[in-house]
């Protein structure tokens, strides 16, 4: 079986060619970039993947049996027909089966909505294309708060606007694990899956942090209105103001949801308590 993995050279997406190298070996998986030698590095046949050429895609998706497909980061309308012409890619190329990666996240009320709106499409769209199909829902990713473990420390506190809402927090290394899974095993053709471990406050996700670097940082919330004004002024407008919607949804519970990790990947997510302590 020959598994494609679109946006190879992404985090994600390298993360999940490597766990399927693990499975199937290397051989049998196939990867595709936009930029094919920015994946080179994974040691897998490396194949262009322009979500906005569609003969491209047909072309790389010749001879391949399933197919992951791997969310854009464009914006939510052009998102919507790129990853059209991929499943249309995938169709006309004999691939019998697509897994997408989705999001959680609410689908009203904040700047993050429209990703979300666009995703939701998409999930439609892979569910009527004809293939077998495997939607995965991914949590929030817990690494950008490592990532910004420097910025914490020099402010002696996390800032943002989720309040008190828990949040379903996942990474990579346990998406890529989960996803090789529902690649390669027909018994979760037709489901849609959320992934994440253990819910988690703003407080929680401290303490942790504060285990880990020993540290003493504290929590202050902030409203929405001040969290994208800080984060505009540091990321620009557009990617500013989606990172406050994530938050915000945070805030109205749209990311406290059951977790399907076990069914997805047959085995229990990794806990925070391990993950903190393989980073200290």
């Amino acid at each position: 079986m020959k598994i494609a993995v679109t946006a190879a050279s992404g985090q994600l997406g390298g993360a999940i060619v490597n766990a399927l190298v693990k499975q199937v070996g290397a051989a049998n998986v196939v990867a595709l970039a936009r930029t094919p030698q920015r994946a080179s590095a994974l040691g897998v046949e490396v194949r262009p993947g322009d979500y906005n050429n569609l003969p491209e895609l047909e072309r790389s998706l010749m001879g391949v049996d399933t197919l992951l497909l791997v969310s854009g980061m464009d914006a939510p309308d052009k998102r919507i027909v790129q990853h059209r012409n991929v499943i249309n890619a995938a169709k006309n190329s004999g691939v019998g089966k697509i897994v997408y990666t989705s999001v959680q996240g609410a689908q009203q009320g904040t700047a993050f909505s429209p990703v979300i709106q666009s995703n939701r499409q998409t999930e439609e769209d892979v569910k009527s294309c004809g293939l077998e199909w495997v939607i995965g829902r991914n949590g929030i990713y817990i690494e950008p708060d490592i990532v910004y473990i420097e910025s914490y420390k020099k402010a002696g506190k996390v800032t943002n606007c989720a309040g008190q809402g828990r949040c379903a927090y996942t990474c990579r290394g346990e998406l890529a694990y989960a996803y090789a899974k529902m690649l390669t095993e027909d018994k979760h053709n037709g489901y849609t899956y959320n992934l994440h471990d253990e819910l988690l406050t703003q407080q929680q996700l401290v303490e942790y942090l504060n285990q880990a670097f020993d540290l003493n940082l504290y929590y202050v919330p902030l409203t929405v209105e001040e969290y994208q004004a800080d984060r505009v002024a540091e990321l620009g407008d557009f990617i500013g103001t989606v990172i406050a919607g994530i938050y915000q949804g945070i805030a109205l519970g749209a990311l406290e949801n059951e977790s399907h990790y076990q069914q997805a990947s047959g085995r229990s997510h990794q806990t925070w308590q391990d993950y903190f302590a393989s980073i200290s």
